[in-house]
């Protein structure tokens, strides 16, 4: 379990997608996580501020993701993500990861050089510091998600379309990917919602592997809200839903039955 709340957590401050701007300072989303739809597992939210980093404003997103009940007596999350972001090109400055994860811990800040395509890595943990060279226009595992949401194009997506992102991640370049399988009407605490679904996977590596049994459902509208991702496990299953939300830039649809 451990592995897959973990995939779970990652992906909650990875994914969303729309054409326009989708998103805003102020705003704030609360996701509940639960095993086989029953047993409570953690929370996790993100949050967007105003900043300014190397005399340019940015976005400045935290998330945090932590687990609860049961399950945090076995096996304890308390992790903090972190992006500084341009607000025009949605291209990361800096990194911070800050984890527990029952006694595995980093302390990571990376600051982005994107005119030379350099990551400049500091392990305060490890009190190392290393240089490596990243792709053009390379995401974190935050940014990734916001510029997603202001990037592709979901009014002409087709069944089966995918995208890549290449994302620095753990001192390498991960090709993050994802397929369009379609739309549906999912029940949420706020009623029914029109939803995009996407299935998630990146190349294989230390936390992932090639291809994951996972499902990530969108708002189909201008925000592209997060409202569920679900793990199919071996025995049971691991889901994140949309609990709470403020901020929203755009009006949020709900499908109204008569």
């Amino acid at each position: 379990m451990k592995k897959y709340l973990l995939i779970i957590i990652v992906l909650i401050t990875q994914l969303s997608f729309a054409q326009e701007s989708a998103f805003d300072t102020g705003e704030w989303f609360k996701f509940k996580m639960s095993y086989s739809n029953w047993l409570k597992a953690g929370n996790a939210t993100l949050t967007v501020k105003d900043d300014r980093i190397n005399g340019k404003d940015v976005y400045h997103v935290v998330g945090k993701g932590w687990t609860t009940g049961m399950i945090k007596w076995f096996f304890k999350v308390e992790d903090r993500y972190e992006t500084y972001f341009d607000k025009k090109t949605t291209l990361p400055y800096k990194f911070i990861r800050n984890i527990d994860e029952g006694g595995y811990t980093k302390d990571i800040e990376i600051d982005f050089d994107q005119v030379n395509n350099k990551a400049y890595n500091n392990n305060k943990k490890e009190k190392t510091k290393t240089v490596f060279d990243t792709k053009p226009n390379i995401q974190d595992m935050v940014s990734t998600f916001y510029y997603l949401r202001n990037n592709l194009n979901t009014e002409n997506i087709k069944v089966g379309d995918e995208v890549k992102v290449d994302m620095f991640f753990d001192e390498e370049t991960y090709g993050f990917k994802l397929k369009y399988l379609g739309r549906e009407t999912i029940t949420t605490d706020f009623g029914k919602i029109d939803a995009l679904m996407f299935r998630p996977y990146v190349m294989a590596g230390r936390v992932f592997k090639e291809e994951e049994s996972l499902t990530l459902w969108v708002s189909n509208d201008k925000n592209k809200i997060p409202l569920r991702i679900k793990a199919d496990l071996r025995i049971g299953s691991l889901r994140a839903d949309l609990e709470a939300f403020k901020g929203l830039k755009h009006p949020f649809k709900i499908i109204v039955e008569n």
